[in-house]
């Protein structure tokens, strides 16, 4: 007989208390002897050598929280879902036992092949460069230790964890567990939001209900996917709030982004330099001594000391745009690739130079602009029991609707021009704005 959602051993443990391991802020993640051999391989034990923010504890010094803590946070996240979906019904048709422990597990899988100061490189689109998560292949190749304890302890194959993580297959029920995984309201937001807020010392991501929006939780009307009930529409918006002013506020903070810059920017010149797949193996301390030892007495040494050094030196703000300004500037340069950003950089130093008798140095000024992907978009559809039906959220919302109207990504990341602090007002005097808009249009 099949084993019942119920009686997967990490859900009786949900509540039991029998064995667990605690996470901020007292979370008891239920730690069964086979989580326990998933967590002790070396391949997920390299995720506490990795920090979840990065550089964003350059300015929020409590954000030092690890991929590793924040992987424990997403099972838990994994579980108290899959304990509200088993009262439906129709979940319980689509998705078994087995189908639920492969979303376990890829809950607490799904950073794996995240590398240190992962998202900035990603922006850059190096060529050849592939995915965070399609690296985790690497990690769940077989042979590796993590996919001989997945197949001993779990009777699961690696192949069927990586499918989830990046789609090969496509079923109604691997959408749905994708979604759970990777949607709207998805496991991972529910951690991050709260778990990077706590860290950052900032109450943005943890003011909303996260309790009555997992209650909520039911299949939409195809059952491929996520959807949440009436109950659940204010939650549901607090949700899609709080992760707004978190990107405003500390993802996309100015001096966040400005390290963040500093650090992309140097990463670009080198990354011809040095040997990528040896280095998105390593750790946060790997890769910044390797890269300071690669750009030891170039230009780029200059940005790599001013963040690990021994004394902070963050690049000033010049001057920003966002998209609600009569500027030019935003939609000139906001979605260029990283190579055409550079190149606008470029432009604008030498125009600096040649009309004010400044010598800034190539490397003395940063562009900083959104990327050409987006933001996922919340898209989830809320059902009205009364009437039977299902509408997407962002017709029964003025907050959902106002956010997908104007486009999330468009109203927190803006254009910034970062320069180094020795300039900072020599440069107030240039007419950065006009330069610019020449600088993009050439």
């Amino acid at each position: 007989m099949p084993t019942r959602l119920d009686e997967i051993p990490e859900l009786a443990d949900l509540e039991s208390g029998r064995s667990l391991i605690r996470v901020p802020a007292e979370q008891n993640v239920p730690f069964t002897a086979r989580v326990r051999s998933l967590v002790d391989t070396a391949e997920f034990q390299r995720l506490n050598d990795i920090s979840q923010l990065g550089l964003v504890s350059k300015i929020y010094p409590g954000a030092r929280h690890t991929r590793f803590e924040h992987a424990l946070g997403v099972y838990h996240n994994a579980l108290r879902y899959l304990r509200q979906l088993s009262k439906d019904q129709r979940f319980q048709q689509i998705v078994d036992s087995r189908s639920a422990e492969l979303l376990i597990v890829a809950s607490l899988l799904h950073d794996l092949g995240h590398w240190p100061f992962c998202h900035p490189i990603e922006d850059l689109g190096i060529d050849g460069l592939i995915p965070h998560e399609a690296h985790a292949a690497i990690y769940l190749a077989d042979g590796t230790e993590i996919s001989q304890v997945l197949k001993s302890e779990w009777n699961i194959d690696s192949a069927d964890v990586l499918d989830v993580l990046v789609p090969k297959t496509d079923s109604p029920k691997m959408r749905l567990l994708r979604s759970i995984l990777s949607g709207p309201i998805d496991v991972d937001k529910m951690d991050y939001l709260d778990r990077d807020s706590l860290h950052c010392g900032v109450p943005y991501g943890r003011n909303f209900d996260r309790q009555r929006l997992i209650q909520s939780l039911i299949l939409n009307e195809c059952g491929d996917g996520l959807a949440i009930t009436a109950k659940g529409k204010t939650a549901a918006e607090l949700m899609v709030f709080a992760r707004y002013v978190m990107f405003s506020e500390v993802y996309w903070h100015h001096a966040v982004r400005s390290a963040t810059s500093m650090f992309a920017r140097a990463f670009y010149e080198l990354h011809t330099q040095i040997d990528l797949p040896a280095m998105f193996g390593s750790t946060d301390a790997e890769m910044i001594s390797a890269l300071r030892d690669t750009a030891h007495g170039a230009e780029t040494g200059n940005l790599l000391e001013s963040l690990f050094g021994s004394k902070r030196r963050l690049y000033k703000r010049a001057i920003e745009f966002s998209h609600n300004q009569e500027s030019q500037v935003y939609s000139l340069i906001a979605g260029r690739s990283y190579d055409q950003v550079a190149e606008i950089s470029k432009r604008l130093i030498e125009s600096i130079n040649t009309q004010s008798g400044i010598t800034l140095a190539p490397l003395d000024l940063i562009i900083d602009a959104p990327p050409p992907h987006r933001e996922v978009e919340f898209d989830i559809d809320v059902y009205f029991p009364k009437d039977e039906n299902y509408r997407p959220l962002r017709e029964v919302s003025p907050v959902i609707d106002a956010l997908a109207t104007t486009q999330f990504d468009d109203w927190v990341k803006r254009v910034r021009v970062f320069i180094a602090p020795q300039w900072r007002e020599a440069l107030a005097a240039v007419d950065l704005e006009s330069l610019l808009v020449s600088a993009a249009s050439a």
